[in-house]
């Protein structure tokens, strides 16, 4: 077998607070990392975020692999990996000064990788950020740059939907969803695919249809009925393979991606409050991207009213379901008595971390808008008889360094494929209005 011939990766920041563990994923190659990434590591070493945690993890892993080397020629990383170095500043390249300010420090890191790559002619350098702007300053220069994508979807095209349509069934089989015990052997029905655990079906003949799901411990295949949750009714195939999802409790993890206006957070918590009697409290999380990646100190008020923009889209979906009922209503005031009582409770993310994970019925709302270390940060928390449910759009990415194959919703929708406790749904269809369809597929 041929050998591949061996590379240089300079890091940029953003790759580590994506991912402490990112100098384990480059094989044999070697990993140079410019003092400035120490520098803006250390600026992020104090706090409770995921980018604390990746900040302090990285530099304690570099510390245990410290010697005298890492600043002089570099140290081995571990069995059949290459060696890391550190590169202490450089004088500004002059092909770099006519054109980037050594005022800011990713110029620094791009200087670092293009003395590396002038002194080492014969070797591949690359320079891996998320900054698609430092990637493209790459370039310009004539150094090769890349993305960081050990933990990207492969082809978000044919990422798994959660559901397929069965046509060209026989009217016995389509009969039999209709009659005791209302289903069927899965082996009956050809599939080119073969069928996951928990997906769901739009079974046809042309004449009629049913909406089916497979249970993969007895390889049958089970008609779905129209759920409704509180109050709640599905307005569309999807969406009753949602709230299915959602009641069911041996379905312990849910994804549900899509479009704006299609229901994801308002069936979501309606599912919640269906099954509040069966949790201890229901938690309802999303995390604060603020727009145009500035922090939100800026805004004015205390620290609620600068949260209220980010959370009120929950509150408003929260009052749709409330206020299909008169205020006299027993399940108007249960709403209300939940939520005076904490036992819902609505907040950024942030505040959610480090709670205690039992007995929750756990919604993660805009979760494109989470690495995969948060994913599975989350769902690594979750304690005996929690249920935990991501909502949100793989194409309406806030985040900066994150697209519709990095963030950490299409990653769970990939690895998870195929469990036993897990079940996806993509919705498609609109719901809110026939302007707001438009919109969203025209505009």
């Amino acid at each position: 077998m041929a050998r591949t011939e061996k590379k240089t990766f300079v890091l940029d920041t953003n790759v580590i607070l994506h991912d402490s563990s990112c100098i384990r994923q480059f094989a044999e190659h070697d990993i140079v990392v410019p003092v400035t990434v120490l520098e803006e590591l250390d600026q992020f070493k104090k706090g409770k975020e995921v980018l604390n945690f990746h900040a302090r993890e990285f530099v304690r892993t570099l510390d245990e692999l410290s010697q005298d080397k890492l600043f002089n020629g570099g140290v081995k990383i571990g069995q059949k990996l290459g060696k890391i170095s550190v590169k202490l500043e450089r004088d500004f390249h002059a092909d770099l000064l006519h054109n980037f300010s050594p005022d800011k420090p990713d110029h620094h890191i791009l200087n670092i990788a293009y003395h590396v790559a002038k002194e080492n002619p014969g070797v591949h350098v690359t320079l891996v950020s998320k900054d698609v702007n430092l990637r493209m300053k790459a370039k310009a220069l004539g150094l090769m740059s890349q993305d960081y994508k050990t933990d990207q979807v492969k082809d978000i095209d044919a990422l798994y939907t959660g559901h397929r349509v069965i046509e060209n069934l026989s009217e016995e089989i389509i009969q039999s969803f209709y009659e005791r015990p209302f289903a069927v052997e899965a082996k009956r029905v050809r599939v080119k695919e073969l069928l996951q655990p928990n997906e769901f079906l739009v079974m046809r003949n042309g004449k009629h249809s049913a909406l089916a799901v497979y249970h993969a411990a007895s390889q049958t295949i089970h008609r779905v009925d129209k759920p409704t949750a509180y109050g709640i009714l599905p307005r569309n195939a999807e969406q009753t393979f949602v709230l299915q999802a959602l009641l069911n409790p041996d379905i312990q993890l849910v994804s549900i991606s899509g479009k704006a206006g299609t229901g994801k957070t308002l069936l979501a918590l309606a599912g919640a409050l269906e099954c509040k009697k069966y949790y201890r409290q229901i938690l309802v999380a999303r995390p604060v991207i603020p727009l145009s990646n500035r922090d939100i100190g800026y805004l004015p008020g205390d620290i609620e009213q600068k949260l209220d923009p980010y959370m009120k889209p929950l509150f408003d979906n929260l009052a749709v379901i409330q206020h299909q009922y008169p205020e006299m209503d027993e399940r108007y005031k249960k709403i209300t008595q939940l939520t005076q009582e904490h036992k819902l409770v609505i907040e950024p993310l942030a505040y959610i971390r480090g709670r205690s994970l039992a007995k929750i019925f756990f919604i993660v709302d805009e979760a494109q808008n989470l690495t995969p270390h948060e994913v599975k940060t989350i769902i690594t928390r979750a304690g005996e008889g929690t249920k935990i449910v991501f909502t949100g759009d793989i194409y309406q990415i806030d985040h900066p360094y994150l697209d519709s194959r990095s963030n950490g919703l299409s990653y769970l929708i990939e690895k998870m494929k195929g469990q036993s406790l897990y079940a996806h749904i993509n919705l498609e269809k609109g719901e809110r209005s026939e302007l707001a369809e438009l919109a969203s597929n025209v505009l």
